[in-house]
C-alpha cells in the first residue's frame, strides 16, 4: 500500500513436539537457511534465528501484510515436510501447537539478537521450559501452564 511504513520487530519461539531433542546439531544450518527463504520469500527480513534441538528463536522485521499465524503456520509446515523429506531421523517429525510472539523495538533489536545467538550458551543454565515461562511473564501474557506444556513430560 503506498505511503505506508512500518517498522516491526518480533521475536518468534516455537517448540518441536514433546519438546523432544530431534533437530540435529549438523542439520541446524541447513534448517536455517531453509526457513531464512521462506520468512525472505513472504515479504518479511530475517534478522536472527538460531535455537536448540528441541526449540527455536526466530527474530523478524514483520511485514503487517500478512498474519502472524500464517506466517508461522507456513514456516512449521514448510519445515515439517523438509525435515520429513530428507528423513532426518527414522518416524515423522512434527512441531508442537502454538508459538510465542513478542514485540520489540527498535532500540531493544541488538539485545534480543544477541539472547538469540547466545542460546547455546544460555541453554547451559536454564531449560527452554524456565526460559519461554520467564519470556511470558516478561510481556505479562497470561497463560496456563496445561495448555502450552501439554505434551511434556
Amino acid at each position: 500500500m503506498a505511503n505506508t511504513y512500518t517498522q516491526i520487530y518480533l521475536h518468534i519461539v516455537f517448540a518441536v513436539k514433546g519438546r523432544t531433542n530431534l533437530i540435529p546439531q549438523s542439520k541446524k544450518v541447513e534448517l536455517y537457511k531453509f526457513r531464512t527463504g521462506i520468512v525472505k520469500a513472504r515479504g518479511h527480513k530475517l534478522l536472527c534465528i538460531n535455537g536448540m534441538s528441541n526449540h527455536i528463536h526466530i527474530l523478524i522485521g514483520y511485514n503487517p501484510e500478512e498474519a502472524l499465524s500464517t506466517l508461522v503456520k507456513e514456516i512449521k509446515r514448510s519445515s515439517t515436510n523438509y525435515i520429513n523429506k530428507q528423513a532426518w531421523f527414522p518416524g515423522k517429525f512434527y512441531w508442537q501447537e502454538g508459538y510465542g510472539g513478542f514485540s520489540y523495538s527498535r532500540s531493544q533489536r541488538d539485545d534480543v539478537v544477541h539472547y538469540i545467538q547466545k542460546q547455546e550458551e544460555h541453554h547451559r543454565i536454564k531449560g527452554f521450559r524456565e526460559e519461554y515461562e520467564e519470556i511470558l511473564q516478561k510481556f505479562n501474557v497470561e497463560y496456563d501452564v496445561k495448555y502450552i506444556f501439554t505434551d511434556m513430560d
